[in-house]
């Protein structure tokens, strides 16, 4: 499946954004859909999945959500209160491992993104 994942800019600390993953080529309603993030002095980290359940990195939990539209094949990461520690470029991925564990690892997804830059001024 291809992957576009948008919705990135500037904002102020507090702010809000939302970002949206289409998948084209098929429908992903059966897979796992992660978002992670990535700043250049940082390996990927694990930020939302969305399966049969949701999954949070604990530093974004109560402030970020995950949700899915399988009508419209997207996967949305709604960001709310964002801080200066979530700048970063936001990845989203597709695969079917993660359905059943490590959601939170980005080995067990097969298809990514292309990334769109979220940065957070204070």
């Amino acid at each position: 499946v291809q992957l576009q994942a948008s919705g990135g800019g500037a904002v102020q600390a507090g702010d809000s954004l939302r970002l949206s993953c289409v998948a084209s080529g098929r429908s992903f309603s059966n897979d796992a859909v992660g978002w992670f993030r990535q700043t250049p002095v940082k390996e990927r980290e694990f930020v939302a999945a969305i399966s049969w359940t949701t999954k949070y990195a604990d530093s974004v939990k109560g402030r970020f959500t995950i949700s899915r539209d399988n009508v419209k094949n997207t996967v949305y990461l709604q960001m709310n209160s964002l801080k200066p520690e979530d700048t970063a470029v936001y990845y989203c991925a597709a695969g079917t491992r993660p359905r059943y564990s490590g959601s939170n690892y980005p080995e067990n997804y097969d298809d990514w993104g292309q990334g769109t830059l979220v940065t957070v001024s204070s």
